[in-house]
């Protein structure tokens, strides 16, 4: 491999780095009994973001997840549809009120899943995270976008 070769890869790699890191750059914290937990997320804060989801991923790292941002209190209901991995989903309200949460949710499953309630958010994690934090109905989660409309 030449050294032009090389350092077009390297600039690949760093783009490549740079571009997945940005998705993540966000950090939303949930505050449970147990304390406050960091998680970084990827913000869904269009249609085509919403729709797409973490459809077709095979994994999510521990502390991370995905935002859903819905710009106004309603209710929403979401699916499974072409997800690869269980998901707990957080209901949250537009103070940043988890009103519900839907725990392990099954992969590729089509039955809907209703937030029961008018929310403006839906964090979505790793199935069974949201029992590891400890969170409740009740409990806070906190982001930048959280609050600000």
């Amino acid at each position: 491999m030449t050294s032009i070769t090389m350092k077009a890869c390297a600039v690949g790699v760093a783009a490549a780095l740079f571009t997945a890191t940005a998705a993540l750059a966000d950090t939303a914290t949930l505050k449970t009994s147990s304390g406050a937990h960091a998680i970084a997320v990827e913000v869904a804060d269009t249609p085509q973001k919403r729709e797409i989801g973490l459809m077709n991923r095979d994994s999510l790292a521990e502390d991370t997840g995905m935002l859903f941002d819905f710009h106004e209190d309603r209710e929403v209901s979401m699916w499974m549809k072409n997800t690869l991995i269980p998901l707990d989903m957080l209901f949250v309200d537009k103070t940043g009120t988890i009103v519900r949460i839907a725990r392990n949710a099954k992969p590729h499953s089509l039955e809907t899943i209703p937030s029961g309630k008018p929310v403006r958010y839906v964090l979505e994690i790793n199935g069974g995270a949201a029992a590891g934090y400890g969170a409740k109905t009740g409990d806070k989660l906190e982001h930048p976008l959280i609050g600000r409309r």
